[in-house]
């Protein structure tokens, strides 16, 4: 008979947090120090992205497009929709053209500041030396390979932009730049911001086009006899002959209006729907990076109105006011 021995070989690593050498087993994958905190995975390799030029310029191009859709629908809905608002009436001519002209500014002015604006650059944190580290100073960092330099949780690195970002929520193709704790407010400013003004586009657009639409003409509608489902569906069916048989004689300026009314309906539903998203994601105190990881968790995050409050920067009385509001209903519900 032989006795087996079961023999433990230790090895020595060095945290990259504080430079201290730390006795581990073989087989640990991820080791915490125990004096900064820092986290370590040895088996991390960095990988170089061959697409990061590529990237960056679809982003630009992506920018440039929607630049562009941006100035042909605030060009083509003052030629095409206003002629027609100023032969109505000259004030709601002025009117409508102030709303138009703060709407098409304040579009504008966000999405530059959220495509150009930098995301948010994480806080530089002394690492790499024992006798300058202090005690738990690096909790829960991680070594971004990538950047070569401490990353908290709150901070994601982003392969396209080629950087870290802190409270990264994601990387937006159509802004050319991550969207992150710097920029974040911008970009749900000229989601608002763009909702507002294609809701605006298309009931313009839909107005004037009403203006100028060629009359109907209709070919038996008149005599249709009974009721029913059938005389119901038969002057649907008139209605929409008439219908397209007048735009047949559409002139340039209503071709131009039923495009802005149809793009700006697609882009307005896909704009709400983002916009919904962001908000839900604000109101549970996450980003979008940061819900995807706690998908398998069982916690659910604070969800609070106050983090609307908070994210949007309001005084600290309105803060306090709607906290004391919500607390006084929920002990009358209680």
């Amino acid at each position: 008979m032989f006795d087996l021995t079961v023999v433990t070989e230790d090895h020595e690593a060095t945290c990259w947090g504080c430079g201290l050498r730390l006795l581990l087993s073989s087989y640990t994958p991820v080791y915490k120090c125990g004096w900064c905190g820092a986290i370590t995975k040895p088996n991390t390799h960095k990988h170089e992205s061959k697409c990061f030029r590529w990237r960056h310029l679809r982003d630009r191009c992506f920018v440039c497009i929607l630049i562009i859709f941006m100035l042909f629908v605030i060009c083509g809905g003052v030629l095409a929709v206003y002629p027609v608002i100023f032969s109505i009436s000259y004030f709601y001519g002025i009117f409508h053209s102030t709303i138009a002209l703060i709407l098409s500014v304040s579009t504008l002015s966000t999405f530059s500041l959220a495509a150009f604006c930098c995301a948010g650059t994480p806080p530089n944190m002394t690492w790499s030396s024992y006798p300058v580290v202090g005690k738990g100073s690096l909790e829960n960092y991680t070594f971004c390979h990538y950047c070569s330099k401490p990353k908290s949780h709150r901070t994601h690195h982003c392969l396209s932009c080629g950087t870290c970002i802190l409270d990264m929520d994601h990387h937006c193709p159509f802004i050319g730049n991550c969207v992150g704790a710097a920029n974040h407010q911008y970009f749900i400013a000229f989601l608002i911001s763009a909702v507002i003004s294609t809701t605006y586009v298309a009931i313009m657009s839909l107005y004037a086009g009403f203006h100028i639409w060629p009359p109907l003409t209709y070919r038996s509608l008149g005599r249709l006899n009974g009721s029913g489902a059938d005389s119901g569906i038969i002057a649907m069916k008139e209605i929409i002959i008439a219908f397209m048989s007048s735009a047949v004689h559409l002139s340039l300026r209503g071709i131009v209006l039923v495009y802005l009314f149809v793009s700006s309906v697609s882009v307005e539903i896909g704009l709400s729907v983002l916009l919904w998203q962001q908000l839900c994601f604000v109101y549970e105190g996450k980003t979008y990076l940061s819900h995807l990881s706690s998908q398998g968790d069982d916690a659910a995050g604070d969800r609070d109105c106050r983090n609307l409050l908070r994210f949007f920067g309001c005084p600290y009385f309105a803060s306090r006011y709607f906290t004391s509001f919500s607390t006084s209903m929920k002990r009358h519900k209680k």
